[in-house]
């Protein structure tokens, strides 16, 4: 493979986790304290929504440009954006353990890049 295609692809999945993190942390301000199903139609969702179809549509792009096995380790990065954005964006109280946690599962991305 193309070493210039591949680091695009890299981009691709990086702005895709970027998309789908920041889609999560919208649906999760948009849905606090609603209580009918019309209050859940509101900017924070719909951006929200906007921004997780985005992430997949770049997904699929960088899928076009990379293998499976290569792509497929990345959506753990969505994971760990959401995890720190949860905790700096939103104010949430990490667990010493969840943290350890989230250092494995970044641990673990590199070893699959690394490996490649």
């Amino acid at each position: 493979m193309i070493a210039s295609t591949r680091l695009g692809g890299y981009g691709l999945l990086l702005t895709a986790a970027l998309c789908a993190a920041a889609g999560q942390v919208l649906f999760k301000l948009g849905a606090t304290n609603r209580a009918t199903l019309l209050a859940f139609i509101n900017p924070q969702i719909v951006c929200g929504g906007a921004l997780y179809f985005l992430g997949a549509v770049l997904w699929v792009v960088a899928l076009s440009k990379l293998p499976l096995s290569v792509a497929y380790p990345f959506t753990v990065l969505t994971f760990v954006l959401v995890y720190l954005a949860s905790v700096f964006l939103l104010g949430e109280r990490p667990a010493p353990t969840a943290i350890f946690g989230v250092a494995l599962v970044l641990a673990g991305l590199a070893a699959i890049l690394w490996s490649r």
